[in-house]
């Protein structure tokens, strides 16, 4: 806009010159006023365009835009180790242990989460494996280690409605039985859980 006026004063000054003074008009031929004139409308239309207008409109229709999206239900699961450590046959109460299952979910799904049996289950048993040796145990859905904690029907553990996508932490309880004749070595196993939703 600086550079605009500044040209709007040069041409201007350029106007002024050829008008010249009220002394100076009376010296000039009829035939110069009518050039002076011209320039000067030339000029004038020239200023008009450097400093712009505003366009008008003949009219003017509007519309509108649909703007959608659709929210997906869906989770994440993740699980921390169950650990039990040393296991005494010899001793008189159970090895117990914990893990934690972490489900993440879109606001409102409707979830349930299932542990399958492992890797070596048998004879309702999950077991873990050292070679060709088995130790038995199980996972349940309570503190107190009488709910097995399964992948179908009410083995399943019931974890009701997102209220958010705020992860929810769920216990899973292990236990070892006593007295079981096994030989030392270190025993594994690996179970899956899953989110239903």
């Amino acid at each position: 806009m600086t550079r605009k006026l500044a040209r709007v004063q040069q041409l201007t000054g350029q106007l002024t010159g050829f008008c010249g003074t009220r002394e100076s008009r009376r010296a000039v031929t009829r035939s110069a006023n009518s050039v002076a004139r011209r320039r000067a409308s030339a000029l004038l239309l020239l200023m008009l365009a450097l400093l712009g207008s505003t366009p008008t409109w003949a009219g003017t229709a509007s519309t509108t835009m649909a703007v959608t999206a659709a929210v997906i239900s869906v989770c994440t699961i993740t699980a921390t180790p169950m650990a039990f450590g040393n296991y005494s046959p010899l001793g008189g109460s159970p090895t117990d242990a914990t893990s934690t299952v972490t489900i993440t979910c879109t606001q409102g799904a409707v979830t349930t989460v299932g542990l399958d049996n492992g890797l070596n289950f048998s004879a309702g048993n999950r077991r873990m494996a050292f070679l060709t040796s088995f130790l038995n145990y199980q996972i349940y859905k309570d503190s107190n280690r009488t709910a097995l904690w399964g992948n179908s029907g009410s083995d399943l553990l019931d974890t009701g409605t997102a209220p958010s996508i705020v992860p929810r932490n769920f216990t899973a309880y292990g236990r070892i039985t006593t007295a079981q004749d096994v030989p030392i070595g270190a025993y594994v196993d690996t179970v899956t859980a899953t989110v239903n939703f």
